[in-house]
C-alpha cells in the first residue's frame, strides 16, 4: 500500500519542479557534510522552516535508510504507530518502507505497533521526506509516530529498541527527530525556552529535556520522538550535538509577538 502524500500543496508544494526548486534553495549545495546518527529538524511550512532544515540536512550524509520518529498531532491508539510495508509518496516520488528494519523494531518493542492509519494525516513525518529524497532519491523510510500520552520510561524502551533493530539490521541508518520548538509566544520568550532544551540535546540528556519542557511549560511538539531518538543515538554510540541552525517564523514573517521556534541540530 502507498500512503498518498497529506499536506502536498500546503505545508510544501505539490508540484515536483516546484518542490524541487524550493528545497535547493534550502540545501546549502557546498556545506561539508558529516556522517550522523541523527538529526533534529522541524516540521512546520517549509516558507517558515524549511531554511533551518534545509541548513541541518545539508550538513550531513544522508544514508539510504532513514527512522523517523515524529509526534502525533492527532489522537492515536498505540503508544507508537508504526507502518511496516509499502511506500510514502511526495511529489518528488516514491520513498519506499524498510521492511526488514520496522519489523526488527515491531520484534524488539510490544509499545510498537503497525497502524498505518495513524499516519495518514500527520503531517510531522511527512514533510522530512522530501528533504530526505531530495538528497538520496533512493532512500527507505521507517515512519514512528509517538502518542503524547507516552511516558518516559516507555519512550526510553522505544529508542533502545530502534538502536537494537539497527545494529541488528547491519545497515546505515539516520534517525530523523521532527520537532518544533516553542509555540505562538513573543520571540525573547521563545528564544530564552528554546534554549534550555537545546541545551539538553547538546548534552544528549534525554531525561533531563523530558524533564525541562515539562518543567519549563515549553511548548515543544516533538519532545517525545526527540527523547527516544536520544536514548537511540547514545545506545549508537553517538558523543556529541552539534545546533546548526536555530530561527524562528518571525524571521519570515516579521511577526515578532507570537512565533514558533525551530531547531536544527546534528548528532554525531
Amino acid at each position: 500500500m502507498t500512503r498518498k502524500p497529506s499536506v502536498a500543496g500546503t505545508f510544501y508544494p505539490g508540484r515536483a519542479d516546484e518542490l524541487r526548486k524550493m528545497i535547493q534553495g534550502f540545501i546549502e549545495a557546498e556545506a561539508a557534510r558529516t556522517k550522523a546518527v541523527a538529526v533534529v529538524s522541524p516540521h512546520a511550512g517549509y516558507i517558515y522552516s524549511g531554511p533551518v532544515a534545509g541548513a541541518v540536512f545539508s550538513s550531513v550524509e544522508v544514508p539510504d535508510v532513514a527512522v523517523i520518529l515524529g509526534p502525533a498531532h492527532r489522537e492515536i491508539r498505540p503508544v507508537v504507530a508504526i507502518e511496516r510495508e509499502g511506500a510514502w509518496q511526495t511529489p518528488l516520488g516514491e520513498a519506499a518502507i524498510a521492511t526488514e528494519l520496522a519489523d526488527l523494531i515491531l520484534e524488539r518493542s510490544s509499545l510498537v505497533e503497525n497502524d498505518p492509519a495513524a499516519h495518514r494525516l500527520e503531517h510531522s513525518l511527512e514533510v522530512q521526506v522530501p528533504f530526505l529524497q531530495y538528497l538520496r532519491p533512493t532512500v527507505s523510510l521507517v515512519p514512528l509516530c509517538f502518542s503524547y500520552d507516552a511516558a518516559f520510561e516507555e519512550l526510553e524502551e522505544v529508542g533502545r529498541a530502534v538502536a537494537d533493530a539497527v545494529r541488528a539490521s547491519g545497515r546505515e541508518v539516520l534517525l530523523v527527530a521532527s520537532t518544533d520548538m516553542s509555540h505562538y509566544v513573543r520571540q525573547a520568550t521563545a528564544e530564552k525556552l528554546d534554549r534550555l532544551a537545546i541545551d539538553r540535546i547538546l548534552k544528549l540528556d534525554a531525561p533531563g529535556l523530558v524533564q525541562t519542557v515539562a518543567a519549563q511549560n515549553i511548548t515543544m511538539c516533538g519532545v517525545r520522538p526527540t527523547a527516544a531518538a536520544l536514548v537511540a543515538a547514545r545506545e549508537l554510540g553517538a558523543a556529541r550535538a552539534e545546533l546548526v541552525r536555530y530561527a524562528t517564523s518571525g524571521e519570515r514573517t516579521g511577526d515578532y509577538a507570537e512565533v514558533v521556534g525551530y531547531a536544527g541540530l546534528r548528532i554525531v
